[in-house]
């Protein structure tokens, strides 16, 4: 994501309030980049409680220059994931020892997101650093952001998650219909019409793919992930654009 996008969990009596932030920018010194950067570091200063998340085993120089940014006083949960992909579990003790000489971490947390048993597990250690006070939404939200919001980011995190680091970043999303219709059949029923801008023909047809099929996959999977997040069936429509050029597919 390019933006700061706050998610609401409310369970047994305690509302967490997650804030995800776009990944900190190290290699392109662009206005862009800095200005993501500066929605980084505001959000570090105003959390209760970080939860650095890490590939359990490794550490990169990227993880260490978001590191060096944690400040003084909030503290950070070492939460190493993958650790189901870890074969040899006595490698973890040494590299664990390196991580806590690196910050003074609150707790080392081992898991796999996968788990759903991990994932409770961390909802109950990060609850007790978490101060008691009103709740700042309401216990059936789910986000600060709409739904339309939520469709474009959907379609933009598969567009860059099929094409890697391919595609520039500058590359955007846009939603140019999404319209609620009646439906017999479903509940909801949701139609979409987005629009992907890269900035050259190269782009275009990288995001195409041979013969339609990345783009399939992208527009399959983001069409999955809206019906999930909006509990609604949906219809989507995917354009790429460059320029004065589009590409169409359901």
């Amino acid at each position: 994501t390019r933006h700061r996008i706050t998610g609401i969990r409310t369970r047994e009596g305690t509302q967490f309030v997650f804030v995800d932030t776009p990944g900190f920018q190290t290699r392109h010194s662009t206005a862009l980049n800095k200005s993501l950067n500066k929605t980084v570091m505001g959000a570090i200063g105003d959390v209760d409680l970080i939860l650095f998340v890490v590939e359990a085993g490794s550490f990169t120089l990227a993880d260490a220059k978001v590191l060096s940014l944690f400040k003084p006083g909030i503290p950070t949960l070492l939460i190493a994931n993958k650790l189901d992909e870890v074969h040899r579990r006595a490698e973890i003790a040494p590299w664990l020892k390196g991580m806590q000489e690196r910050h003074p971490f609150a707790e080392f947390v081992p898991m796999s997101a996968k788990n759903k048993g991990d994932i409770e597990r961390l909802f109950g250690i990060c609850g007790k650093y978490l101060p008691e006070q009103p709740w700042f939404y309401g216990e059936d939200e789910l986000t600060d952001r709409s739904e339309k919001f939520l469709a474009s980011e959907t379609v933009r995190e598969k567009l860059f998650r099929f094409t890697g680091d391919e595609l520039p970043y500058t590359s955007t999303v846009v939603i140019d219909k999404m319209e609620e219709e009646p439906s017999k059949t479903h509940k909801r029923f949701i139609r979409v019409a987005a629009t992907i801008v890269v900035e050259r023909d190269s782009h275009k047809a990288m995001v195409i793919g041979d013969k339609g099929e990345r783009l399939k996959r992208i527009s399959t999977e983001a069409r999955q992930e809206m019906e999930r997040l909006m509990d609604a069936k949906v219809f989507l429509e995917v354009w790429v654009k460059v320029r004065s050029g589009l590409s169409l597919i359901h």
